[in-house]
């Protein structure tokens, strides 16, 4: 988009740097993606680009590391042993039901809460949505020292029901705040017309105010889902040989087997992430549609 004629040489001069300065920070955040997907299709077991691969010789890709972080074992090749295990997707299985288990509860609670935040008769609103969004606000080992030290005198160290509660916790702050911020746009007359036709609470929250904050729980309930699954620091202080989610496994093999099976696996989840983002844009849309804003 062109520069107005009335811009001053000044103004041009801040708008082009501003821009540059954009541009490299996209790049800082996206250059690393750029290596690590080619990466992951090598069919050598080294962190590098081959000869082959610069040349964009055929011989120099490889599915051979996904079929390794799937556990098919048939035809890999070179027969490395350490690549034929299930470790990566019992690690992928364990991560995906404490994250829905976890974003399910942290909805619940958090659209619940968000209601009662919205309400013009709470008291103490205030410190109580800055509880609730602490886990945002205090480093990420503090809470889960915390929580180690709690958990360990209720017996939910090493324990499912303790990583799910731990995730709950870290999700809660999303929703809260997803909610909350779709419900001051919400008509609360619409409440009370529903209560003077006869519609009970319930009936009335589920039929009237549910399908127009739904995009805010929806969104609330994807960050959620995106904060458990790539959870490490919690389940290092809290979990147990059980509870060996695919980001400690990750970090098991960062430390013990460097393979390019990681590079596979952080593919994966980038592909997977930006898929929830798209579906993030577009609630956000579809959410200022129903509340009358043109997306910009």
């Amino acid at each position: 988009m062109a520069l107005p004629i009335y811009k001053t040489t000044g103004q041009r001069v801040w708008h082009y740097t501003y821009l540059a300065f954009c541009t490299f920070v996209l790049f800082f955040l996206v250059a690393p993606l750029v290596v690590v997907i080619p990466l992951s299709f090598t069919s050598a077991p080294f962190l590098n680009f081959t000869p082959e691969m610069l040349s964009l010789d055929p011989d120099g890709f490889s599915l051979r590391w996904y079929r390794g972080l799937f556990g098919i074992c048939g035809n890999i090749e070179d027969n490395i042993s350490t690549m034929c295990t299930d470790k990566w997707m019992t690690g992928a299985q364990k991560s995906l039901l404490i994250a829905v288990v976890s974003t399910l509860l942290a909805t619940a609670i958090g659209t619940l809460a968000a209601l009662g935040l919205s309400s013009d008769h709470m008291p103490a609103r205030r410190l109580i949505m800055a509880l609730m969004i602490s886990p945002l606000i205090v480093p990420l080992i503090i809470t889960a020292s915390g929580m180690a030290f709690f958990f360990a005198q209720v017996n939910l160290i090493a324990t499912l029901p303790g990583i799910i509660l731990a995730h709950t916790i870290l999700g809660l702050p999303f929703v809260v705040i997803t909610v909350t911020s779709t419900l001051v746009g919400f008509d609360k007359s619409l409440m009370r017309a529903g209560a003077n036709l006869g519609g009970t609470p319930t009936y009335n929250f589920f039929k009237i105010q549910m399908p127009l904050i739904a995009p805010g729980m929806i969104s609330g309930a994807l960050f959620a889902f995106i904060t458990s699954f790539d959870e490490i620091v919690i389940i290092l202080f809290i979990g147990g040989p059980q509870q060996h989610t695919l980001p400690l496994q990750m970090w098991s093999g960062i430390r013990q087997e460097i393979s390019p099976t990681i590079l596979s696996a952080a593919t994966i989840l980038v592909l997977f992430s930006v898929v929830l983002l798209t579906t993030l844009e577009l609630l956000r849309r579809r959410s200022e549609r129903l509340r009358g804003i043109t997306p910009h």
